[in-house]
């Protein structure tokens, strides 16, 4: 055999490999009709032969894929991922949505519909459930009311009591203020105090953004800035339309404006509402996240029953794990999430010390 055949033979053979690889995965942006009303979602997965894995975003109104291109994650090589852009997000919304039905309530339903749509496409009894942030609040309630159709639930950057939450968040920033001397931070916060209210005032929402961005316990522990860290890699984001990127910025605005969905989350106490859960449960928190509380997460794991949990801390982290430590990440979900184990949970890692 000459060698002219030998190459041909091995280009026709690596073909044949790259077009059943390709057969056997999915990368798909679609629309679905999830109680009647029409959803966006991203799909995808390098081997459809692993499991499924359902991502609730947080905001409310922040999809997270778009971050996936620059804070870059191989989730997809392990589950086939259905990164859904809830009820009213992106490109879940249009001119017709009826921001009235848009409660959390019905973002759980959605998200059963989402999982009951996965498991008919790709023939599964069950999925995984994430929930990042909003989208925990979201989770905790979905596998509360549906535990049958999920293997486990992860939650990562855990809600618990918000309000709480938001309230140590405030004094640490006055307190690391105080001790830097910037006195126009502390006026700030000062004619802003939340510490005696039981609701959130839009104002001080307003102003507690950019001081968690620089004192690292924000989205990310190294991101100073969200018009760098989040607006830019969405605007540059590939798999978006130039015109689908400026509707998720408009529809985040009308969430939060035409919606009681950020007022539910800060009045949210699941230590009273969701005590015990029926399936495996995974609690992935960063150490410097200020803006779901770290130690408040912890406190709540550890009253929480389920038939496996474990909590893991991510020591170099703040609000998003999943992007600032990635390889610790995968690793918790392959080798503990997948086989309903907790053998690198914070619990195990001290024992074995």
């Amino acid at each position: 055999m000459n060698i002219i055949k030998v190459v041909f033979l091995v280009i026709i053979s690596c073909s044949i490999i790259k077009s059943k690889a390709m057969e056997n995965s999915v990368s798909e942006k679609i629309s679905v009709t999830i109680n009647g009303v029409a959803q966006g979602m991203f799909l995808k997965g390098k081997n459809l032969d692993n499991p499924i894995l359902l991502f609730l975003h947080g905001g409310p109104g922040m999809p997270e894929y778009p971050l996936t291109e620059k804070y870059s994650v191989s989730i997809d090589e392990h589950f086939t991922v259905c990164w859904w852009e809830q009820r009213g997000a992106s490109l879940s919304y249009n001119k017709e949505i009826n921001f009235n039905e848009i409660t959390v309530d019905q973002l759980v339903l959605d998200a059963i519909e989402v999982t009951n749509y996965l498991r008919e496409r790709f023939h599964k009894d069950k999925i995984f459930l994430i929930g990042h942030s909003w989208g925990t609040l979201i989770g905790l309630k979905t596998i509360k009311n549906a535990p049958e159709l999920y293997h486990a639930y992860i939650g990562m950057a855990q809600i618990s009591n918000q309000l709480l939450s938001e309230k140590i968040a405030y004094s640490y920033m006055l307190e690391q203020y105080k001790l830097n001397g910037n006195k126009k931070m502390i006026k700030k916060f000062e004619k802003h105090n939340i510490l005696t209210l039981d609701y959130m005032p839009m104002k001080y929402v307003k102003l507690r953004d950019k001081p968690m961005h620089e004192l690292g316990i924000g989205s990310m522990r190294n991101m100073k800035s969200v018009i760098n860290g989040i607006f830019f890699p969405v605007m540059k984001f590939s798999e978006y339309s130039f015109s689908e990127k400026l509707k998720l910025w408009k529809a985040k605005s009308l969430l939060l404006k035409k919606t009681n969905l950020w007022e539910t989350m800060i009045q949210c106490n699941l230590f009273d509402e969701i005590k015990t859960v029926e399936i495996p449960i995974y609690f992935l928190h960063g150490i410097y996240d200020y803006t779901v509380n770290y130690s408040l997460a912890k406190e709540y794991y550890q009253q929480i029953t389920a038939p496996v949990k474990g909590f893991y801390t991510f020591e170099k982290s703040a609000h998003s794990p999943i992007f600032e430590e990635p390889d610790k990440f995968i690793k918790i979900l392959t080798e503990d999430v997948l086989f309903g184990k907790d053998e690198l949970s914070d619990a195990q890692l001290k024992i074995r010390k």
